[in-house]
């Protein structure tokens, strides 16, 4: 049987189980103003082709109707859920600290 051609390597599968924490790209309120951008969340279903993501935070819908359950739905391979990214500390050590 011939192999079956393709442009580039299949991407691993990207695996999300209940109970992960990962960080959703959506609009979301952030010190009382809604903002877009990454705002973490927890993974409360997952099936073969979505995951859902509940928040602390109150979410919206990108027609602007807030989310009352606080869960959104992606695909498995939407751009839009990753991993925590690790950010770097904003508080530096004083100098001559010691």
């Amino acid at each position: 049987m011939a192999g079956v051609p393709y442009m580039r390597p299949p991407e691993p599968e990207k695996g999300f189980d209940v109970g992960d924490v990962v960080e959703v790209y959506c609009d979301h309120e952030k010190n009382g103003q809604r903002v877009r951008g990454w705002v973490k969340g927890i993974v409360v279903q997952v099936d073969s082709k979505m995951v859902a993501v509940q928040f602390r935070t109150n979410v919206y819908l990108t027609d602007g109707w807030m989310v009352p359950d606080h869960i959104l739905w992606f695909p498995l391979n939407s751009p839009h859920i990753r991993v925590p990214q690790k950010r770097s500390s904003s508080r530096a050590e004083p100098v001559g600290s010691n």
